[in-house]
């Protein structure tokens, strides 16, 4: 089934985007579209593409964050042949494909540093060089970058070149998040049973009332494409029932406890740091209470092996004619062995890397990372230096 080619929803927020992305889509000016995962950032970029003046030539899209740091240049602007292992023949590159047309750019946030650069000359002059070549080729090419992530905070912390970022956001356009344009969730998921039913031949009975108030209660943390997920689940595993609440909210409890179990690759690299130091607290407090348990048996073995001491009744301070001491302060908890979140995650790394035999790809799964994050790490801990992960992976 083709894509569609508009924006869809009533709610006021959509209707004043969807009137300033018209107004852009006239010019040539490069767009920055920002927004939530699964926002809907693509269709808003075809969206642009579809009024613009480029509307009859190519729409390239490109995923950034998928494509490989060490390959993203080549498949950007081509290579020629030889001009690196593998490269058996000369290939174009999405800009020369996506030339007179429109290329966009998802995840630009995850694009390097050096390529960034090479990138902004092509906004700046549409030249650029094939890979392997010293040959300078110009492309007429309109760019629409997206990401989720805070370009602002990025600059500041020199993971994005400023001049790149400002020269990205030349128009920058926000797309607000389903929770908070409530009046169109019914609106797409309609959308989505009509596409559904045509592409697999189904019949939908449709939502009760009280399932129709569950969907605009919904929080909708994966956004449009949460709700579309949704629908096609609700179509294929309940075979043409009307859904009420009860069924509504199965799948959704059901798909909220798979969150915590299935790795998302879309997810934020804060989010898979944030369940690693979690596990590793949570490991760290059981070690703690085993440590605190077994010494509090040989405490209490070494008590009762010591003879009974035959001593005075004890004599209390108001019987000594003395006034009530101060109770005793309490003692600081012993800290001693206690690692940092970076120790621990640097020892959990490691180790889970030994167990794998240095196999990376493996040791990203049972992390629940993705490898270019595990890449990362390790180069930031410097643990490929380990002796203990020398052997070759396999």
């Amino acid at each position: 089934m083709s894509r569609t080619t508009d924006f869809l929803g009533q709610s006021t927020p959509i209707q004043e985007l969807k009137h300033l992305a018209i107004q852009v889509a006239q010019t040539e000016a490069t767009v920055l579209i920002t927004g939530e995962t699964g926002s809907g950032k693509e269709v808003l970029s075809r969206f642009i593409h579809a009024n613009s003046k480029r509307s009859h030539l190519n729409f390239i899209p490109v995923n950034c964050g998928a494509i490989p740091a060490g390959i993203l240049e080549s498949e950007l602007f081509g290579h020629e042949k030889g001009a690196f292992t593998g490269a058996l023949q000369s290939r174009k590159g999405y800009f020369e494909s996506a030339d007179k047309g429109t290329i966009f750019l998802d995840e630009i946030g995850e694009m390097p540093l050096e390529t960034q650069v090479k990138l902004l000359r092509v906004i700046e002059t549409g030249e650029y060089q094939k890979v392997g070549s010293s040959e300078t080729r110009y492309t007429d090419t309109r760019l629409i970058a997206a990401t989720n992530r805070n370009l602002q905070q990025a600059v500041t912390e020199k993971n994005f070149r400023e001049d790149f970022y400002y020269r990205l956001r030349s128009v920058e356009l926000h797309i607000p998040p389903l929770r908070e344009r409530g009046q169109d969730i019914l609106i797409l998921a309609e959308y989505f049973i009509t596409r559904f039913e045509q592409q697999h031949g189904l019949l939908f009975e449709g939502f009760t009332s009280d399932a129709s108030e569950i969907l605009l209660r919904y929080s909708w943390p994966g956004n449009i494409r949460e709700l579309k997920n949704l629908i096609e689940s609700l179509l294929i595993l309940e075979k043409g029932k009307q859904i009420t609440s009860e069924i509504l909210e199965k799948h959704l409890v059901q798909r909220n406890r798979d969150k915590g179990l299935v790795h998302d690759p879309e997810r934020s690299e804060k989010n898979e740091l944030s369940l690693i130091y979690n596990s590793l607290i949570q490991l760290h407090h059981e070690i703690s209470d085993i440590r605190r348990l077994l010494l509090h048996r040989e405490q209490n073995d070494t008590t009762e092996r010591k003879p009974p001491l035959l001593l005075p009744p004890p004599v209390t301070e108001l019987q000594s004619g003395t006034l009530p001491s101060t109770p005793p302060a309490e003692t600081e908890p012993d800290v001693t062995g206690i690692m940092t979140l970076e120790e621990l995650e640097k020892k959990t790394i490691a180790d889970t890397l030994e167990m794998c035999k240095g196999n990376k790809r493996r040791t990203a799964k049972l992390l629940g990372i993705n490898e270019r994050t595990l890449y990362r790490k390790i180069g930031k801990y410097g643990i490929e230096n380990d002796d203990r992960l020398q052997a070759p992976e396999s």
